[in-house]
């Protein structure tokens, strides 16, 4: 299995669920006095985008590093 093609399913699943929850906190922001979790639902996912986002944005980088280190 290759690392990269999963990380770039992972990416795109949590960015569906980042969303969700970013529609949900728009939602109960319109409540009177909406509870804090609601706040963290749209949080958590972004926490993992950056991390898997920062991961594909370095890859092309990478690539070009180990194969400068093999041609040399």
């Amino acid at each position: 299995m290759n690392w990269s093609n999963t990380i770039r399913q992972v990416h795109r699943w949590v960015s569906i669920a980042f969303t969700i929850g970013v529609i949900i906190n728009i939602g109960a922001m319109t409540q009177t006095q909406p509870a804090f979790w609601i706040g963290l639902l749209a949080l958590i996912p972004l926490i993992v985008l950056l991390g898997t986002g920062l991961y594909m944005f370095g890859l092309p980088y990478l690539a070009r590093r180990r194969g400068a280190q093999q041609a040399g």
